[in-house]
C-alpha cells in the first residue's frame, strides 16, 4: 500500500516538474518571461449586451454593442431576425451636478429639561428669560 502512494507522489512531483518545464520552454520560445504567460492582461470585450426587454413569453428584442457599434435582435420566435444593424452609439448626456435639497433653518437651543417637563424650544434665543 505504502508503495502505491510513494509512485503516486513521484508521479505527481514529476508531472508537476514537466508542466513548468513546457511552460519554461514555452515562454524562452516566444521571447517573453514565464510569467507573462499565466499572469498576461485580459484583452477588451468586442461583444456586449446593452438592454434587453421581452417583447411577449417567447420573444425578446436584444441590444448588443460590437466594437463601437449597436445591434437590435429579436430572438425567441421560429426565427431569429435583425430588426436595425449599424446604429451609432449616442454620446452621453452631459452630467449635470445634482443641486443639494435646501438647508432646512436650524432649531432653535433647548432650555434643559425642568423637574420632568419636556424641553421647550425658541426659536429666537435672543428672547430668552431668566
Amino acid at each position: 500500500m505504502q508503495n502505491y502512494l510513494i509512485w503516486t507522489l513521484i508521479l505527481a512531483v514529476l508531472a508537476v516538474a514537466v508542466a513548468g518545464a513546457v511552460l519554461f520552454a514555452r515562454a524562452y520560445l516566444g521571447g517573453t518571461s514565464p510569467g507573462s504567460l499565466l499572469f498576461r492582461q485580459k484583452t477588451a470585450r468586442r461583444l456586449e449586451v446593452i438592454d434587453q426587454a421581452s417583447v411577449d413569453a417567447k420573444r425578446r428584442l436584444i441590444l448588443i454593442r460590437r466594437d463601437d457599434v449597436e445591434h437590435l435582435l429579436l430572438t425567441g420566435g421560429p426565427v431569429d431576425l435583425v430588426v436595425e444593424t449599424g446604429i451609432a452609439i449616442s454620446p452621453s448626456p452631459p452630467q449635470t451636478a445634482e443641486v443639494p435639497p435646501p438647508i432646512k433653518e436650524a432649531p432653535g437651543w433647548r432650555r434643559m429639561p425642568t423637574f420632568g417637563r419636556a424641553p421647550e424650544i425658541d426659536k429666537d434665543p435672543g428672547s430668552r428669560e431668566l
